[in-house]
């Protein structure tokens, strides 16, 4: 922020409070504009893996006065305020594309770059710039996109899988992994998705990015300390399921549920605290300068109050006016719009699918998923059902879950889900499977074989996005931005066909089997997921 000095005298008693003023009107103007960012935020931090949500802010303003101690107060005024101008619109560009696409996070991500652009136009670039710390560590308190919590869960799922089960045979267990189930004998330990680590990740990871700022060392200290807490948190997590495992061993799977509530909290993070301070404590023998411990962690936190009072010498800059104009202006045009209704496509429900389809007819019904199961699909409508022919040696089974609003949650991939069930993915490709089956239009899927001990099966699915059929999520992700703002629909359905890779069958001739069925079921795919 640019300053006349630290005690100016006014020339009126008023005009001490012009600049403070703008920065509070800059402030409510946009809480105004990135209202439903704000509010993605509240809800997120609600989740177990957000929780640490709220004291990232407050950290980064910690942050933030201890880095404004080293700044001196600038006298005059700054001519290097327009890169702050330039963020700023950025950030309403960001944050209005969200808006428009009805993609709450969006708007989110848009709040960290205003921030930026405030502090870029209150202190001018050459100052402003040196605060770049603080601004980035609020990207922790921030949701991750669902296509890449999935992922990034099925991921850290799968690695504490098979560190937990290397335990547990270290320490005699016999035990055995199905993709993400651990096979006690007399009991099956579930690595679910809450057992993925991402609750201690989050909160480890701010935590070691604080401790890098504050860390005086070579910058290459810094990084080791920071990226060490990825392969902190998944060995803890490891740890404390291979200790859920001898439980079971030991004492019997009913003392397994308290155990995992009591160390899914506090004894895991404080465990990973533990040992990031060890390892800054080993690194201090190959420090250039032999500090000890509490003389490389810079925790002097005398003065912050007196930081915080700056805020009332802040000056009335023709940039800090403007850039509070551009986001009530935008806020001003946003709620003046002509209101924006997600558009429902009418269509049947999944209880109305056909049972019988050409030479293709259902078989009895499946049972509903379970309860957490459901949660986890968090669709507004799916249909199970096994197909089989008389001219066929396997069934096909068709899956298709449909979502009136993606931008909640949405679609995931099998990538993702498949494993966890146990089935490794042994091939897949995504393919333009149009020609194969004579169709005018791409027709993009993905084709895959995935396995389970000797059970082999080869599978097609795809996300439908309005009449265009997408085999990559992140694409089904991108087309879904697009449509919310170009047509103001965000429904979309992923539709799956499996069928098993009979004994003596090839691959080959199990998928003229599925091509059969996937003729038949885009014949009557559009009446459940509108185009």
């Amino acid at each position: 922020m640019s300053f006349a000095s630290d005690t100016p005298p006014p020339t009126h008693a008023l005009s001490r409070y012009v600049g403070p003023f703008w920065l509070l009107m800059a402030v409510i103007a946009a809480a105004v504009f990135f209202q439903e960012g704000l509010n993605a935020l509240l809800v997120a931090w609600q989740l177990p893996e957000y929780s640490h949500g709220p004291l990232i802010p407050v950290l980064s303003g910690l942050l933030f006065l201890r880095q404004l101690k080293t700044e001196p107060v600038h006298l005059g005024a700054q001519n290097d305020r327009w890169p702050g101008l330039l963020l700023l619109g950025v950030a309403l560009a960001f944050g209005a594309l969200g808006k428009l696409a009805q993609i709450d996070d969006i708007t989110a991500y848009a709040t960290i770059l205003w921030v930026g652009a405030v502090l870029l136009i209150s202190f001018g670039w050459q100052q402003g710039k040196h605060f770049w710390p603080p601004v980035l560590h609020l990207v922790y308190m921030l949701p991750l996109p669902g296509v890449l919590y999935y992922k990034l869960s099925t991921f850290l799922q799968a690695v504490s899988s098979e560190l937990g089960v290397w335990f547990l045979h270290v320490l005699g267990v016999t035990v055995f992994l199905e993709g993400n189930i651990i096979d006690l004998g007399v009991y099956k330990l579930h690595v679910a998705e809450a057992c993925s680590g991402l609750r201690y990740l989050f909160p480890i990871l701010s935590f070691s990015y604080i401790f890098a700022v504050l860390y005086q060392g070579p910058m290459w200290h810094k990084a080791v300390l920071l990226i060490s807490a990825a392969p902190i948190t998944v060995f803890m997590n490891s740890v404390r399921i291979a200790l859920a495992g001898v439980i079971v061993e030991r004492w019997g799977p009913e003392h397994v549920e308290g155990f995992s509530h009591f160390f899914e909290g506090w004894v895991i993070f404080m465990a990973c605290v533990v040992i990031l301070f060890l390892l800054a404590w080993l690194m201090l023998f190959i420090h250039p300068d032999k500090p000890s411990l509490p003389e490389a962690l810079d925790l002097d936190t005398d003065g912050l109050l007196t930081q915080l009072t700056r805020l009332r010498l802040v000056q009335p800059s023709r940039a800090l006016i403007l850039g509070t104009l551009m986001v009530t202006a935008a806020a001003a045009a946003w709620y003046m719009r002509p209101a924006v209704e997600i558009v429902q496509p009418s269509r049947e429900p999944f209880a109305l699918f056909p049972r019988q389809m050409g030479e293709w007819k259902a078989g009895p019904p499946k049972p509903a998923l379970s309860a957490a199961v459901e949660q986890v699909l968090g669709a507004d409508d799916y249909h199970s059902i096994d197909f089989s022919s008389p001219k066929e040696a396997a069934k096909v089974e068709f899956f298709s879950a449909f979502y009136k609003d993606q931008t909640k949650g949405g679609t995931h991939s099998p990538e993702i889900c498949l494993p966890s069930a146990g089935w490794e993915i042994a091939w897949l490709e995504r393919v333009d499977i149009a020609p194969e089956v004579g169709f005018d239009a791409p027709y993009m899927i993905n084709r895959a074989v995935i396995q389970k001990g000797t059970s082999r099966m080869l599978a097609y699915y795809w996300f439908e996005q309005h009449g265009r059929h997408v085999a990559w999520d992140f694409a089904a992700k991108f087309y879904l931005l697009y449509d919310g703002i170009a047509l103001g629909r965000t429904d979309g359905a992923l539709v799956r066909l499996i069928t098993p890779i009979v004994r003596g069958e090839t691959e080959e001739e199990a998928e003229v089997r599925l091509k059969k069925m996937f003729k038949e079921t885009v014949q009557v795919l559009p009446r459940f997921v509108p185009n």
